[in-house]
């Protein structure tokens, strides 16, 4: 029998998500921090598999969104104010 991994704590999970356009959303860097493969490996398996996911599954940041979203997760505070 395989073994299944331990499920992720909720506090884990809830720190990563985040409002944006008016959607809870994660990051594909804290999505694959989670499932324990590279951000790049992930993105490149959704692309590869696009018709698994819904047309609203991911969506890139403009600019001011990544501005904001560095100031709520403490990124860089130059940036906030």
């Amino acid at each position: 029998m395989t073994k299944r991994p331990g499920l992720i704590p909720l506090d884990r999970i809830q720190h990563h998500i985040f409002l944006i356009r008016g959607e809870k959303v994660m990051l594909s860097q804290h999505l694959a921090e989670l499932y324990g493969v590279e951000t790049g490996a992930l993105n490149r398996a959704v692309k590869r598999n696009l018709d698994r996911f819904p047309p609203d599954f991911m969506f890139q940041l403009n600019q001011a969104e990544w501005n904001d979203l560095k100031c709520q997760i403490g990124i860089s505070l130059a940036v906030c104010g």
